[in-house]
This record gives C-alpha cells, structure tokens and sequence, in this order.
C-alpha cells in the first residue's frame, strides 16, 4: 500500500477487495460517464486528464464532421471488473482512497496486467514481458490533488516487480491532454495507432462470394496454423498464450475460407464481447431516430427488399470482434471479405449483438478488405509504450524504429 499526503489529506493506494470495494467502484464509473462530441464517439476508458493527474486510458472516436450532429458512442464494461486483465496469471486492480480513516471513500482507480508478447523482429528474446495500464478513473469531483499520477506510478512499480520490461498505454489523438500526459510526465513515447472498423449487423444475410469455401477449425488446428502465419518474428503483441485464447469460451470460432483453385486463403477469428461490454448510441436527433425506425419497420414488413436496415443502436447492445486477420494469393482480399461477411452471418444469429469489428494496423493489407461503416469506424487510437527499466536497456528503444512493411500488430480482444 502506498500512502502520500495531499493537501493535508491522506490518500492510500492499495489493492482492490471485490467484497468492500465493488459498490464503490461501480458508483466512480457512473460518475466519470463521458461521451465524446461529433459524429458519434466511444468512450472506454476516462480519467482526470483535464486536470494533468491522469489520462483516458483508451477512447476510440470518429472523425468529426463539419456539422457535428452531438452523437456518441458509449461503452460501458458490464459483468467482472477485472474482465479486461484477468485472462493474464499477473494482474492487478488498485483504488485510491481520500479522507480520514473514518470518512475515506474511493475516488480513483486504475487496472494493470502483465502478459507476455511478442516483440518481433529478430530479437534475442521472441517473447517479452509488457504491463498494460488501462482502466484510470479519477473521480471529478477530487482531480488535480496527484491522485491519478500516484496510481499510474503505483501500478507501473507492481508490474515493474513482476518482471514487466515495457508498460504501454492507449488514448487518442484528440484527447491531447491525455497524450501530453503520458507522453510528458509519464515518460511515455507514441508508438503504434490501429485502426477501428465496425460494420452494423443488418437484419439480412451478407453474400459468401461463390466459389469461396468456408471452414471452421478447431482450436488445436487454429493454433497451429496461426502459429506458421504469424511467427513471433512477424508480429507485435501476438500473446505467448494464443493456443488458450483461441479455445476461450468466447472465441466463437477461427474460420478460414479457400478459393476454388486452392490458391488463395483467409482466415479470422471470432470473439464475443456482448457478456463483457455493453454499447448504447446517445443523444442523435429525434428526426434520425425515427427514420431509422421507420426503416427497420418497413424491413420487417417487405424483407424481400432487403433493405439495409440499422439494429436499434440507441438501446444498449453487444459486439462480436474479429482477430487474427490474414490472407493470401491473389483472391486473398475478396475472401477476407467473404470471412467477414460469414462472421456477420454469424452475429445476426446472437440478438444483442449490433456491430462487427475489429482493430487493425492500417498499413496492414487486410484493412482494405474488411467492410467498414464510418460512423463505427476511427482511425485516432494511439498506443504508447515506456520502457520500464531505462538503466538497464538503455539501448533498447521499442518505440524508436517504425515497424517494417509486413510486421503485423497483433490486437487481442480480451483487453478491448
């Protein structure tokens, strides 16, 4: 446990108790609630990076139109708290508590995990120790007091302890005072920037382009065979443990499709996100609203005209994310399609599920494949990295050399 004095006022940063802390954490989350002006934005993660003591840990948005029409996106994490770092053996939840012994209450907390991932390159360790820091809240009502700063100082020395050589973070490029943050007193450096694409499950199956075989491997075939596509020398981030995440519950599926002439390949796969996070569209115009409605009303009454009609996005709803995109030969692009039009197939098969996405380096060829809706899709994500252990890597800059043409930046859906 760490104690500072603050303002003459003692806060403690300690390990989060699910029994004692859970009412309390929850009610922080309800009170840092922010959705992003412009087309329409998604809020995962949200600090108090207004007052320089901490920073969004993750926000994705869109682009911004020249009329902004106040729509947001926001998504919440509903079920386990820990959901987004337990899947990793070392992971931590730490709170922050202000006031005397008898009126201290939770005003910030903060998650932190440490997997091991692939660097890439031909590095003398394939597999390195990386922490990620996500999850910081600080609650409004307590900000510029240094309470941000002293969890994200907290978890960086308990992830420091558990062999972590690198700590990462995520923001955007709009929220500049999270990026000054990090990138300021942090000592974090800019680093690699995915691309979100979502799609909306419409209401009428996606077309399988004929000729496009479809198959779904099990996990031990997956396993292997993403083993031989993505090498740890090829690809950042790819986790030590991609065998059990492949087998995880909610990876739904790895599916690969194969052209007639057997020359060309894709494969994705699956994972449900609906059981963890929870979106909800807010404040769009009663005028879009109800054309939309309208619209889904005329579907159901004339579906041979298979209309492209949109899910009620303005009640809470659920995703399905795609990982482990790869193709190739020739045909490779239009059957990372078709896999992406079967996920969507997939999908409508699940009722709280609204939007098929996934994360991906933008100069990854597969990007252009995958079918896009640009009211869910950004392209302002911005990873951050710091090397924890500066004295003793003082040459080992991660961040300094930009990845090679064909290095693939592998996303897992387990912290999205």
């Amino acid at each position: 446990m760490v104690e500072t004095m603050m303002m003459k006022v003692l806060v403690r940063v300690r390990e989060f108790d699910v029994e004692k802390d859970l009412p309390a954490v929850e009610e922080l989350e309800r009170r840092c609630q922010v959705g992003l002006s412009g087309d329409m934005a998604a809020v995962h993660d949200h600090a108090d990076d207004d007052d320089g003591d901490g920073a969004a840990a993750k926000e994705k948005k869109t682009k911004t139109k020249k009329k902004k029409t106040g729509m947001s996106l926001c998504v919440e994490q509903i079920g386990d708290p820990l959901a987004r770092v337990r899947h990793a053996p070392e992971h931590v939840m730490l709170v922050a508590e202000y006031g005397e012994e008898e009126k201290k209450m939770v005003v910030g907390v903060i998650k932190a995990c440490v997997k091991t991932v692939s660097r890439g390159g031909k590095q003398e360790k394939p597999f390195v120790k990386v922490a990620n820091l996500l999850g910081l809240r600080v609650s409004p009502s307590h900000r510029r007091l240094g309470i941000g700063t002293a969890l994200v100082r907290r978890a960086e020395e308990w992830c420091g302890a558990r062999g972590a050589e690198h700590a990462t973070m995520a923001t955007t490029e709009s929220n500049a005072a999270s990026l000054a943050l990090f990138t300021g007193r942090f000592g974090y450096a800019p680093f690699r920037r995915p691309e979100f694409i979502g799609h909306p499950v419409h209401a009428h199956r996606l077309p399988v382009a004929r000729g496009h075989r479809v198959f779904q491997l099990p996990p031990e075939v997956a396993a292997a065979a993403y083993a031989r596509l993505l090498p740890p020398q090829d690809a950042e981030f790819l986790p030590a443990d991609m065998p059990a995440l492949l087998a995880h519950k909610l990876t739904l599926g790895t599916f690969v499709a194969v052209a007639a002439d057997g020359a060309s390949f894709a494969v994705l796969s699956v994972w449900d996100s609906t059981r963890s996070l929870s979106l909800r569209v807010s404040g769009a115009p009663a005028l879009l609203r109800a054309s939309l409605a309208a619209l889904r009303a005329l579907d159901r009454g004339a579906p041979w005209l298979h209309l492209p009609s949109i899910p009620d996005i303005f009640r809470p709803f659920g995703a399905y994310l795609l990982y482990g995109l790869r193709m190739s030969g020739p045909d490779g692009p239009a059957l990372l399609r078709s896999l992406c039009h079967h996920a969507h197939n997939v999908a409508r098969k699940n009722p709280a599920c609204a939007v098929v996405a996934a994360d991906i380096s933008p100069d990854d060829p597969a990007a252009t494949a995958v079918p896009r809706w640009r009211r869910f899709s950004c392209d302002e994500d911005v990873w951050c990295i710091k090397n924890l252990n500066p004295d003793e890597h003082d040459a080992d800059d991660w961040a300094a050399p930009p990845p090679p043409p064909g290095r693939h930046l592998f996303v897992d859906p387990r912290e999205f």
